[in-house]
This record gives structure tokens, sequence and C-alpha cells, in this order.
């Protein structure tokens, strides 16, 4: 399957767009391929990479160029109406997926600091998605990432405010309630309200390095340890990255992995083996990101020097480099 990330031919799954029931059992051909997708580009609050993620030809580019990788949906950053840049940029990828047999689904950003309750205010953005994206008014809806017919809503945590018992019986009354899954483990007192966990892009208990070689593999022992040994109920996404790099962001905390040419995303994809088999099949792995230049985590477009990828610096713009060119070499080698 991971052979298949590379291939533009017939080896990608079919896709998990699935027949109604509660019964959450893992896909019959795992892992499906997902890839977090940044949907702000063309905002002067970001830097300009080229493109405008408003730009329809573009998405459709972008969405052709990922399922001839394998890549079945884009997992795209939101934050509701209260970022209507983004929001109206999902609009438009959603319809772009529609038409071009893909999916997309949400990840939904916590806001740090919430105008008002913030359990409020996530239940505002739920309606919100349920009755432009989701729901059975949704123009586009079949597009949207299912998993036995209900939708999937990654959350990514920052208040940590948000009263996820109110969110879930409120989500109840959905024509199919949505399967939540939280960024790593959720708080032991919402652990019901979540139908899994999915890892993110960290060097794991030891902490970032100042030259960047602490590449995640304590981290991803320990969340597939956690989830195979203490949650095998639960929908398990892996995590898989090219490195890290936020130097170029305005946010910058000066946070550094090595991509190691291509040998960080060699590694991180196929890290799961060691957890999971045919017999025990991983669901889903996540692909940290297809295009966030601004923390270097970008496979859209790579640089051919090795060890190094290229990214603009804040307000330049990325350089149109060989596509994926530093990572071929180590998918070629993946079976």
């Amino acid at each position: 399957m991971i052979a298949c990330f590379m291939v533009a031919s017939g080896c990608t799954s079919s896709g998990i767009h699935r027949g109604a029931g509660q019964n959450l059992q893992a896909p019959a051909r795992a892992p499906e391929i997902l890839a977090v997708y940044m949907p702000w580009f063309g905002d002067h609050s970001h830097m300009d990479v080229g493109y405008s993620s408003q730009d329809p030809a573009i998405l459709r580019q972008q969405i052709q160029q990922a399922h001839r990788r394998g890549i079945s949906a884009f997992v795209v950053d939101w934050y509701g109406e209260i970022r209507t840049y983004s929001d109206r940029n999902f609009a438009l990828l959603e319809r772009a997926a529609a038409e071009n047999h893909f999916q997309v689904a949400l990840l939904y950003n916590e806001a740090e600091d919430a105008d008002g309750e913030p359990t409020d205010q996530v239940i505002a953005a739920f309606d919100r998605a349920y009755k432009a994206y989701i729901g059975p008014g949704a123009k586009y809806r079949d597009a949207y990432l299912t998993y036995n017919g209900r939708p999937m809503i990654f959350i990514f945590p920052k208040s940590k405010h948000t009263d996820w018992n109110r969110v879930r019986a409120h989500c109840a009354n959905w024509e199919a309630a949505p399967v939540l899954l939280y960024e790593d483990q959720p708080p032991p007192q919402f652990a019901d309200d979540f139908a899994g966990s999915y890892a993110w892009v960290q060097p794991g208990h030891q902490g970032w390095r100042p030259d960047g070689s602490n590449w995640g593999e304590q981290y991803l022992e320990n969340f597939y340890e956690t989830m195979k040994d203490k949650h095998p109920d639960k929908i398990a996404v892996g995590g898989a990255w090219p490195g890290f790099d936020d130097s170029a962001a305005k946010w910058s905390l000066n946070r550094h992995m090595e991509n190691r040419c291509g040998k960080t995303l060699e590694e991180t994809l196929n890290f799961y083996h060691r957890y999971y088999d045919d017999s025990n099949p991983l669901p889903f792995l996540l692909i940290e990101t297809w295009n966030d230049y601004e923390e270097g985590t970008a496979i859209e477009r790579r640089s051919d020097t090795c060890g190094k990828e290229e990214h603009a610096s804040a307000g330049g713009s990325v350089p149109r480099v060989r596509d994926f060119a530093a990572n071929v070499t180590a998918f070629d080698r993946v079976n």
C-alpha cells in the first residue's frame, strides 16, 4: 500500500465511503492514506507560496496529484466561520473533490481564546459544517470522508476548555453522528466522546534538538503502543512526516526536525508495521502535511537537494522546485 503512494497507476485503494452502520471496524484494506491540507494560501496573513487556495484549477491539480500518489482524502485545517477565507476555500475544495472522485474531511482547530463560552463556539462551528458540508442539505456531501457512513472530524485541541460531552450529545441529532478523532489522547473525562486518536508530528519526550536529529521515534512508539495495548477498541490514525522546520513561520519557535535525505518520511511511513499487521490492520495513515510550507512539512513539492527542503521565508514565494524529488528514492525503497 505504501509503495503505491508514489505510483500514478491503479494501485490506490478504493476509498472508504461506506454504508451506514455503527460498528467501528477497520477497513478491509488498510491503511488508507490521508494528508493534512492547509487552505489559506493567498490570504495576506500567510506566506506567498506561488498559488491561491481559492483557484479552482489549482485545487483540481492538487487533488489529481495527491490521488496519483495513493492519497484518498485531504484533512483540511479549519476554524469554522471565524476564518472566512479558509472556510470559503473548504467549500471550493469539497466541490473540486466531488468532481474528481476524491474526499475531504475537517481538521477542526479549537480557538485558543474563544469569545464567549468555548463549547458554544464549537457547537456553532459544527452546526455550520453540518449544514454546509456534511448534512443532507450539503450539495457536495458525497465527497465528505466517512467511516461506516459516519462523517469523520479530526480535532486539534488548543483551548482545552471544550465540554466534549455536550458537543457529542448535540451532534447525536445529526443524520449520522460524527466520528470524532482527537490529537494524541483526549482528557480522561472525555475519552468516551472520541472514537479514536491520530498521531501528530512531534519529536517525543526528549523534545526538539538543535540539530534536528529527534525525528519522532519515541513519540510514535508511545502512540502506537498506547493505541494497540490500551485502546484496541478505538480507531488509530497513524502519522507520517518528512521533517519539520518552523523558521519561516511568523509564530516560529525555532523547532527543527531533519528530513535526513527522505529517511524521516520513509521511517515514519513504515513505523506502524512494528505494531500492526494483516490480522490487526492500521485503519488510516495521516501524512503531515500536503502543503504546510510555513512549518516545513509540505510534501506537495520538494527540493532535489539531499537533506534540505526548499521553502519560503515569510513574505517570499516558494521556489518552483521539481515535484516530490527529495522523496522519490525513499518511496521507491518502501515495499
